[in-house]
């Protein structure tokens, strides 16, 4: 069954009437109801058309989050062939919040890695909801520097609250891993390519995005920290999330206008998981064109790119 945002209660209504309607279709029903389903779903068309093309920051916030939206994995199996998982950060241990390995994206060998939220509760519990470790942004350090050793692209896929805040992870140096991986996203001399899929929170985020072209989903959502966590900072009080959201320009057309983006790819009608195949195809046509802009570069004009891309942020004209 379709999940349903507490925004998308019109849009629920009209489309479990073409439900019902097409049960007594189907039960052999005398009376035909097929003009009355096509009335139904250009209705619910339009209502769902009418309201993605207003949503609130925090409105797509929750679209970011939803339940059924694609993650990395999904991306990784719908849109590369012959992926090589790699495991560990020979340091520690294995951190399933993030994935990666090797592939080949549409015939061209690269290096692909990316939180993983899980998609049910045993998964969301063993990727720790897409909050990796220090042990994870090592990983992410390790397949990097591999990436760079054998002159392949390094593809990211950021969906995260944020790295995990736990005592285990200060214990074994987060801010250190994050800031480590951070500087060797700066220092590749390898095109590297940041796809915002869905939540994009904090330094957690940062760790793997810094990079020469960030693209972003239409209704993912990138920010300094999750709503929730900056209104508890800001007002001492989670439930002002909506607040938050609405005042910390977190969605992709505030970003863009920021120079913090570069691209916003358009997600199909309703959200990404709404149709997987048009948003993997969206993804991989956009993935693809930021690539070709890399061709023939040099090294050190690659890694300038990317320093100076990040020095612009924020300068006054």
């Amino acid at each position: 069954m379709r999940t349903y945002l507490d925004f998308e209660k019109s849009i629920a209504e009209l489309e479990s009437k073409v439900e019902e309607l097409r049960s007594l279709e189907t039960n052999g029903n005398a009376v035909s109801v097929a003009d009355e389903i096509a009335g139904l779903q250009v209705k619910a068309r339009k209502a769902l058309k009418d309201t993605y093309a207003k949503l609130d920051p925090w409105q797509k916030t929750q679209v970011a989050r939803h339940p059924d939206r694609p993650h990395t994995i999904d991306y990784i199996e719908g849109l590369f062939e012959e992926f090589t998982p790699l495991a560990g950060d020979r340091c520690f241990a294995e951190d399933h919040a993030i994935v990666g390995g090797l592939a080949r994206f549409r015939g061209r060998p690269v290096v692909v890695l990316g939180q993983e939220k899980g998609d049910d509760t045993q998964s969301r519990i063993e990727r720790n909801f897409g909050m990796a470790r220090p042990e994870g942004y090592r990983k992410a350090i390790r397949l990097m520097t591999m990436a760079e050793k054998f002159s392949l692209p390094v593809v990211t896929f950021v969906d995260t609250p944020g790295a995990y805040p736990g005592v285990g992870a200060e214990e074994r140096g987060q801010a250190e891993a994050i800031a480590r991986s951070i500087e060797r996203c700066m220092s590749l001399t390898v095109p590297l390519i940041a796809i915002v899929i869905g939540e994009g929170g904090s330094g957690g985020a940062i760790a793997i995005a810094s990079a020469n072209a960030v693209l972003m989903l239409e209704h993912a959502i990138y920010s300094v920290a999750s709503p929730e966590a900056a209104a508890s900072i800001l007002w001492r009080d989670s439930n002002r999330a909506k607040d938050a959201a609405t005042n910390m320009k977190i969605t992709a057309e505030d970003l863009q206008e920021l120079g913090v983006l570069d691209v916003i790819v358009e997600e199909p009608l309703g959200g990404a998981h709404r149709d997987r195949d048009a948003a993997l195809q969206s993804i991989g046509d956009q993935l693809a064109a930021t690539l070709e802009d890399f061709e023939g570069q040099s090294a050190s004009d690659i890694r300038q790119q990317r320093r100076d891309k990040f020095l612009e942020m924020g300068v006054a004209q």
